[in-house]
């Protein structure tokens, strides 16, 4: 019997079938997620869940037609970001993603929500995750009249594969929007009540991978986070490395058996009775993303159009390398994003003479950046807990298109680094978890 999972992702939709037994990847599918809603907001960043059903949907009938012995379905996805269902269990109103910022915007009495919850209660929730977004909404008055739930994006997409009217969540979801005590596994509902959120809002929660129901007789286990699941599926032996994840945003990740967090590190619930400690750079990726545009904006000005500017940047790097005496490079912060503690932090380039600012030395800066700042999270977690990592699994297109990220984080993090197996870290860390478990 074979497992099918599928990865709601914030750019792409991913799909892998996998063989339990042997561990082995059959096959992997993605298709683009190009469901983001334009708005005039740029804090806003919103995507049409309608759309992503029918992309979802389309995926997985196409898998389950190809390989009849498709026994479970694991689900997971862009953690934070929440949708409102109704009564029928349909969506109302968009997915707000994990990417929307209306959590930082000051405008109660000059503050943002996440900075009146961490003033009022100590508490720390950032900008996207789904209770900081809901409680704006609230505020604001923009919570659909017949919301009567929230959830995920791929909770949702469970309910429609199994017909439930209400979600049923992992506690993994469940942490993602904030508000949630990882230790306990449940929201805190005290200060839920105080902050006049309605708690009928609140999803049922479990800590097991247990499971919704069926979808063309095939059993559907809860969704996890993306997070979680790209652990699972990049991470054998999860006592003894450290995962780095480098997407549209960048994760350090290792697994504890000690609660902690600390600065920019959070403890989020993996299985039972066991942590993964998070580190998350909000930019990630798309720094480098960024100076290809900064690049090809250029060329395109000067009337060079024709150009594939992540080959032309490899060869610089290439060529740098192999200098025997280099200029003295530039010092690059890619906090272009924000961070979670400070999401209004801005990015820096330091450390600029009259010699080495070159094209080279540019794209080496904001690859040491990239690492620089997953690897400042990871010594916060060595400083709070013992932890015993041998090796550096690196997954996501970040690492596997990019061999000169993959020597740098190497030497950054002094271990031997190797890429995960599987190519679709999360989608095959979803068909993983869709273990045993009778219809909830």
């Amino acid at each position: 019997m074979k497992s099918l999972g599928i990865d709601i992702g914030t750019t792409t939709i991913s799909a892998a079938v996998i063989d339990p037994v042997t561990n082995t990847v059959l096959t992997t599918r993605t298709v683009l997620n190009d469901s983001f809603i334009w708005t005039d907001k740029s804090w806003e960043k919103i995507q049409d869940p309608g759309k992503i059903c029918v992309k979802v949907f389309g995926l997985a009938d196409e898998l389950l037609d190809e390989y009849e012995e498709i026994h479970r379905i694991g689900l997971t996805g862009q953690m934070h970001g929440i949708v409102y269902v109704d009564r029928t269990g349909e969506c109302i109103g968009p997915l707000y993603t994990w990417q929307d910022e209306r959590g930082a915007i000051p405008c109660f009495d000059g503050k943002s929500i996440c900075e009146i919850l961490s003033d009022t209660y100590g508490i720390r929730i950032y900008p996207g995750y789904g209770l900081a977004t809901h409680l704006y909404n609230q505020k604001a008055g923009l919570v659909p009249e017949r919301a009567v739930k929230i959830c995920t994006i791929m909770d949702y997409i469970g309910m429609k594969m199994t017909g439930r009217k209400e979600p049923f969540m992992h506690s993994s979801n469940a942490a993602s929007l904030g508000m949630f005590d990882v230790c306990e596994r449940s929201f805190m509902r005290e200060i839920i009540r105080d902050e006049g959120i309605w708690e009928e809002l609140l999803p049922e929660t479990s800590d097991e991978f247990a499971s919704l129901g069926r979808y063309r007789g095939r059993t559907v286990s809860l969704a996890i986070g993306d997070n979680q699941a790209g652990f699972l599926g990049a991470v054998d032996d999860i006592d003894h490395a450290v995962l780095l994840n480098m997407g549209t945003g960048g994760q350090v990740s290792v697994c504890s058996d000690i609660f902690f967090e600390g600065h920019g590190i959070e403890a989020r619930p993996f299985l039972p009775g066991k942590y993964l400690l998070v580190g998350a750079s909000l930019c990630g990726g798309r720094a480098y993303a960024m100076l290809e545009r900064f690049f090809r904006l250029y060329c395109e000005a000067a009337g060079m159009k024709e150009a594939d500017h992540y080959a032309v940047m490899e060869r610089l790097m290439d060529q740098r390398m192999k200098e025997t005496v280099r200029e003295k490079g530039l010092r690059v912060t890619t906090t272009f994003s924000g961070t979670r503690e400070e999401p209004m932090k801005r990015g820096r380039i330091e450390g600029i003479d009259v010699d080495n600012l070159t094209p080279g030395n540019l794209i080496c800066g904001f690859l040491d950046g990239m690492a620089e700042e997953l690897y400042g999270m990871y010594k916060g977690m060595v400083c709070g807990v013992e932890l015993s990592a041998e090796t550096l699994i690196l997954s996501g297109n970040g690492f596997r298109k990019n061999r000169h990220l993959k020597r740098i984080a190497q030497e950054r993090f002094g271990m031997k680094a190797v890429l995960s197996k599987c190519c679709e870290e999360a989608a095959c860390g979803a068909a993983r978890s869709a273990g045993a478990g009778e219809t909830a």
